[in-house]
């Protein structure tokens, strides 16, 4: 049996060696000096070794801890040594393992010091819109996760957070990249805000520094809706969410008026889907005549989507629409599928499709009261006061034929508008 004064006495040889205590305790003396206390046993039939800890001369002159105070892999007297066995003995009589037990909790300990533990707690607790927290996990899990999430807060500097902004903004994503920066910043604000003393890297970096962002007018032509859709088609994403940007450009519909739209709205047999004004934002209810080609797309929505009540819902929750994020992702990856091609293609978002179709259809001469009346834009002035007409059947009229000039454009790709001679005629 193992006593202080033989611990003590014990030399480094040519290799690692044993010295056998009690209840099988050993302790293991390695080819530097350094003795440690350890213990084999079988737990399922599998043989394993648990270092219990370290043995430290200096306290076997004190009294030892409590057993809660203890936890392997610690400094030890032999006396504590003998209680931490006990309790490794425990655990194998209830079919436990104590070097198992050991592992998971230096690695939860770890874990619970890195940015992504703190990260998922922020998404989980902080006080966000859900839009809100949607995109900014997007964000996170695309763009941060994967390096920043195993480090330690000190480990994220200005430098190195910068350098991660710069190599997204490479890849053609701004955005992304000004909200990493963002992410980062409130990530730090909410531990900060629970009493942790930890400097906030993000606060060293201005978002202009990694990109400035200038309003712009963009409308695709026809050959980009060409070049776009034909795109579309080789990008990895659902059928149905290919289906629902094109969706977007015949209808000329604002994207929360489609992600909240029920199949209670949409009448098949008059073609007309009917938004409550309760989802408007003008405040009145509005007429979509709905073209061939947009039926086709809503006959596929229904029988992909049957159970649900919105036309398209969320893909792992039916009861949910597509978050407002969706649609965006999808354009956002096809852009940039056609940049890896060596195309130039400047990016552009979903309510850039009202744009697109507002604009070429007044290229194509057709009246500006059918296209803002099928945008649900507000007039204003004289012209509000006297012009209180629906033009149902000019608007049904026009949009299927922009709905066969958009199947053009996307097959054959000519850049040209056809100029249709007396349609602006009321």
């Amino acid at each position: 049996m193992l006593t202080d004064m033989k611990l003590k006495a014990l030399k480094p040889k040519g290799k690692i060696y044993k010295v056998a205590d009690q209840q099988g305790l050993y302790v293991a003396v390695t080819r530097t000096g350094v003795v440690s206390f350890r213990f084999d046993y079988r737990v399922n039939g599998r043989r394993e070794t648990l270092v219990i800890g370290q043995y430290d001369p200096n306290l076997g002159a004190k009294k030892p801890r409590d057993l809660v105070e203890l936890d392997y892999g610690m400094s030890l007297s032999l006396a504590e040594a003998r209680l931490l066995l006990a309790r490794a003995h425990r655990s194998v009589e209830q079919g436990e393992s104590p070097s198992r037990t050991k592992v998971e909790k230096r690695v939860e300990a770890a874990d619970a010091l890195t940015f992504g533990k703190w990260a998922e707690k922020y998404f989980a607790e902080a006080d966000l819109a859900e839009s809100t927290r949607s995109m900014r996990k997007s964000v996170y899990d695309r763009n941060l996760a994967e390096e920043f999430g195993r480090l330690k807060l000190e480990e994220i500097t200005p430098v190195r957070l910068m350098v991660r902004c710069e190599k997204i903004k490479e890849r053609g994503a701004a955005a992304p990249a000004v909200q990493a920066r963002e992410i980062v910043q409130q990530v730090f604000r909410f531990i900060q805000a629970r009493g942790l003393k930890i400097e906030n890297p993000a606060e060293a970096i201005r978002p202009s520094a990694i990109a400035t962002f200038k309003a712009r007018d963009r409308a695709l032509s026809p050959a980009e809706i060409h070049t776009f859709f034909n795109a579309l088609d080789q990008t990895a994403t659902m059928s149905t969410l290919r289906l629902a940007v094109k969706f977007m450009l015949l209808t000329l519909v604002r994207k929360s008026e489609f992600i909240e739209a029920t199949w209670d709205e949409v009448n098949f047999e008059t073609a007309i889907w009917t938004i409550p004004k309760e989802r408007m934002k003008a405040g009145r209810p509005h007429n979509v005549y709905l073209s061939q080609q947009a039926l086709d797309i809503l006959v596929a929505f229904k029988t992909c989507f049957s159970a649900s009540s919105y036309l398209h819902p969320g893909r792992y929750e039916t009861e949910l629409p597509i978050s407002a994020a969706t649609l965006n992702r999808v354009i956002d990856v096809t852009v940039k599928l056609i940049r890896d091609r060596g195309e130039d293609f400047e990016p552009f978002t979903v309510h850039d499709l009202r744009r697109t179709a507002s604009t070429l259809l007044h290229e194509a001469g057709f009246n500006s009261d059918w296209i803002e009346k099928c945008l649900a834009h507000e007039q204003r002035g004289v012209r509000a006061v006297y012009n209180k007409a629906e033009y149902a059947e000019q608007r049904r009229a026009m949009l299927q034929t922009w709905a066969d000039m958009l199947d053009g454009w996307i097959k054959s790709g000519a850049n040209v508008v056809p100029i249709r001679r007396g349609v602006g005629i009321a």
